[in-house]
């Protein structure tokens, strides 16, 4: 499967040839699926960067074909894309996601582990069952306490899970809010200044192929 994808570059990237960008993937919600790039920019780090605001991030933000879910080994050729072509700091590679996104987060970073530096899964249904393979990964959960499509207790066993095997995953659940828990999360630079606080340790060996 090929994704067709919306790709935003900081103002400063190419001024200095050495320097490498921290890169964020974002994945959007059953809604924004198709052919048409424009839905991608409904909310999030594309909707961001659209109005107008500067981020210090190389941000890949695909679209998924109607009637498909995120599909992990697409994904990961993406981004084996995007690194052989752009500037990317490959030590900090940061996953996020909404509803159907945010469960195509817990599936990705659950197959790819190594490949992320942390997550930040939004709303989105994941299998407690591989949480060891999450285990090193820094990762931050959000969901509205009063959603009605997908249950707050979806993202609570994740946590959990992610938690018994030591990873100290921060969870914020918004009381308020419903089935829209991206809005407050994006809104807040809270989440960004965390994923650039995060860092993993770089490959030895290329994931090119």
């Amino acid at each position: 499967m090929t994704l067709n994808y919306l790709l935003y570059v900081p103002s400063g990237y190419g001024q200095d040839t050495s320097m490498r960008w921290p890169l964020i993937l974002f994945l959007h919600g059953a809604g924004e699926r198709g052919s048409d790039l424009e839905k991608v920019k409904a909310y999030g780090p594309p909707r961001l960067v659209s109005e107008g605001q500067e981020l210090p991030f190389i941000i890949v933000s695909p679209q998924a074909p109607e009637r498909t879910t995120w599909d992990p080994d697409a994904l990961n050729a993406l981004l084996d894309e995007i690194v052989g072509h752009y500037a990317v700091d490959e030590g900090r590679i940061y996953l996020t996601g909404v509803s159907m996104g945010g469960a195509g987060a817990w599936r990705l970073a659950s197959a790819y582990p190594e490949r992320f530096a942390a997550t930040a899964p939004i709303c989105g249904v994941g299998d407690p069952s591989t949480a060891r393979r999450l285990a090193k990964i820094p990762t931050w959960v959000f969901h509205g306490a009063k959603d009605d499509l997908v249950p707050l207790q979806a993202s609570q066993e994740m946590v959990d899970a992610l938690r018994e095997v030591g990873n100290a995953a921060k969870f914020t659940i918004y009381p308020d809010a419903g089935h829209d828990s991206w809005t407050p999360t994006y809104n807040n630079p809270a989440l960004l200044d965390w994923f650039l606080n995060q860092k993993r340790q770089a490959p030895s060996v290329s994931h090119l192929r």
